[in-house]
C-alpha cells in the first residue's frame, strides 16, 4: 500500500477545516497522510488544526510564521509531504471515500502514468451544481506532443471536464517541475505535467468543488502579482508555456520537429483566445451602442 498525501494549503478557513478533514480522513485507503499547511492564519484555524493532529495520527500540521503567499504555500505542501502520491484539496472541497483507492487502481494498471484525474462536480456561487464527463484519450498517449496538444485544447474548453492540479500525482514528478507566481499559473503547470508523462482518468464523480469566479484584477491582488498583468493574462500565459516547451533542456522528450509543432500549437492557442476576446468586446460594444446592455 503506497503512502498517499492529501495536502490542505489553508489560511483563515475556520470551521471549514473540520468538514474537509472529515472528507479526507474518511478515505478507504489505509496508508494516508493529511498534511495541513497553514499560511499564518489569524483566526481559530490553527487551534482547529492542532486539535485534529492531536486526535488523529494521520494529520500533520505545519504553520508558516508569516503569510508567504498562495502559490508558495501550495508548493511548500508538495515539498513537506511524505507520500509517494500527492493530491491538493481546498478547504471547501468534499471527497468521496473511494477517491484515493480508485485513483490508485488506475495507477496500478499502467506504470507509465504520472497523474490520475477524476470527474468532479462544481457548485457555482449561485448554488448550481454542474459536471461534465471527460472522454478525450489524448492525455493518455505515449506521444508527448499528442498530450501537449490535448492539454492546450482543454485550456480552451469547459473547466468542468478535468482539473489536473486536483488529481492524484506522483510526487517526485510534481516537485521536479518549477512554478512561477503569475495569473493562470495552474494552466501553465498543467501543460508541464502533460509533457511529463501520460495521464489516467476515473470517469466517476469522486470530488466536489466550489467554483468561484473572480475578476483577473482581484485574483492578481490575492496572488501578489502586478495588477497590470491582469490585462495581458492570455499573452503572458502563452509566453510562459512557449518558453518552457521551446527549450530542449525542459522538454528532452520532444524531437526538434515535435518542439517546432508544439510551439506552433501555442501560437495558435494564443491567436484563438485573443480572437475570442476581441469578438466578445465587439459584441459588448454593439450592445452598448444599441442601448441593450443594462450592466
Amino acid at each position: 500500500m503506497p503512502l498517499v498525501t492529501i495536502a490542505l494549503p489553508v489560511r483563515n478557513a475556520g470551521e471549514r477545516v473540520d468538514r474537509v478533514a472529515r472528507s479526507v480522513l474518511g478515505q478507504d485507503h489505509p496508508d494516508l497522510e493529511f498534511l495541513i499547511c497553514d499560511n499564518a492564519s489569524d483566526d481559530d484555524t490553527a487551534d482547529r488544526c492542532r486539535a485534529l493532529a492531536d486526535r488523529d495520527y494521520r494529520v500533520t500540521y505545519h504553520r508558516h510564521p508569516e503569510n508567504i503567499g498562495i502559490l508558495p504555500n501550495f508548493m511548500s505542501a508538495s515539498r513537506l509531504a511524505s507520500g509517494e502520491y500527492f493530491r491538493w484539496v481546498s478547504d471547501d472541497d468534499v471527497l468521496e471515500p473511494t477517491l484515493v483507492s480508485r485513483s490508485l487502481e488506475v495507477f496500478g494498471k499502467d506504470e507509465r502514468l504520472v497523474l490520475v484525474t477524476s470527474q468532479t462536480s462544481y457548485t457555482s456561487d449561485e448554488g448550481v451544481v454542474s459536471t461534465s464527463p471527460y472522454t478525450d484519450e489524448g492525455l493518455g498517449s505515449d506521444d508527448p506532443l499528442t498530450r501537449f496538444k490535448a492539454m492546450l485544447r482543454l485550456l480552451n474548453s469547459s473547466h468542468l471536464l478535468i482539473d489536473p492540479l486536483y488529481g492524484l500525482i506522483r510526487r517526485d514528478v510534481l516537485v521536479s517541475l518549477p512554478r512561477r507566481n503569475m495569473l493562470r499559473e495552474d494552466e501553465v503547470m498543467a501543460t508541464k505535467l502533460a509533457l511529463a508523462g501520460p495521464w489516467g482518468h476515473v470517469g466517476e464523480v469522486l470530488a466536489h468543488r466550489h467554483w468561484k469566479t473572480e475578476k483577473p484584477g482581484v485574483l492578481a491582488r490575492r496572488l501578489g502579482v502586478p495588477s497590470w498583468t491582469a490585462h495581458f493574462a492570455t499573452t503572458l500565459e502563452c509566453l510562459e508555456i512557449y518558453r518552457w516547451v521551446s527549450d530542449p533542456r525542459n522538454t528532452p522528450e520532444l524531437s526538434d520537429e515535435q518542439r517546432r509543432r508544439a510551439c506552433a500549437a501555442v501560437r495558435a492557442t494564443w491567436a484563438r483566445r485573443e480572437r475570442r476576446v476581441a469578438e466578445h468586446r465587439a459584441r459588448k460594444l454593439a450592445r452598448l451602442a444599441t442601448g441593450r446592455d443594462t450592466r
